[in-house]
């Protein structure tokens, strides 16, 4: 068997983003700066030789996708299994709603409470085991070649961890920047970290020439 390169990227950026408010499996399109990170995005891996796309099946997730698919001419599949953690009804308020109107709730998703389920989402645990499971059936299909998925912060948080072997409650160091290129390497029974948090392609260049 052979590894299976994998390209990482978290989603353009969205206006609930921009207000800190928590999206989870709320479905919340990209703005205007998320889709010109989407058209960065493709450019930049314009020349890469990618086998297949997976996505989010949520709309941000896919619409940043597809700009890499459109200019690729790579294959687009969407899957549930790369949606954001689930956060119940979290979901459509900011975090310090969360502080004033529940506390108890706040301190506990602060801290990492590995086992913490909100009302009607997932912990911690339940994500890392639907990410681990979904990223080897995914890399599974493309022994010896390359694959781009496209998902969310929470799933990108969760790549880091499996493939640094970090647990869950360990305080994050590393970026998880919207549109930014991660890189993975998956032998058949784990995950290992080969580049993270790439922007260069973010950098440099005026919105007003992206859009020509």
């Amino acid at each position: 068997m052979q590894a299976t390169r994998i390209i990482a990227v978290r989603h353009g950026e969205t206006a609930w983003n921009v207000d800190t408010r928590i999206q989870g499996h709320l479905d919340i399109a990209l703005n205007a700066t998320g889709q010109w990170q989407a058209r960065r995005l493709a450019q930049a891996l314009r020349s890469e030789d990618i086998a297949a796309i997976y996505s989010s099946d949520l709309a941000r997730a896919r619409e940043t996708a597809q700009a890499v698919a459109t200019l690729s001419g790579a294959p687009l599949l969407a899957d549930p299994g790369l949606r954001e953690r689930s956060f119940g009804d979290f979901e459509g308020r900011t975090f310090a709603q969360i502080e004033r109107e529940r506390p108890e709730d706040a301190r506990r998703w602060r801290q990492r409470d590995p086992g913490f389920v909100p009302a009607g989402g997932e912990s911690l645990l339940m994500l890392q085991e639907r990410i681990a499971q979904t990223v080897a059936t995914l890399a599974a299909r493309h022994d010896g070649e390359q694959i781009l998925l496209v998902a969310h912060g929470g799933v990108m948080d969760m790549l880091y961890r499996l493939a640094t072997h970090l647990h869950l409650q360990a305080p994050r160091t590393w970026q998880l920047t919207n549109a930014a290129i991660n890189r993975l390497l998956w032998t058949g029974e784990s995950l290992a970290l080969v580049g993270w948090a790439d922007t260069r392609h973010l950098d440099g260049a005026s919105r007003d020439e992206s859009l020509s």
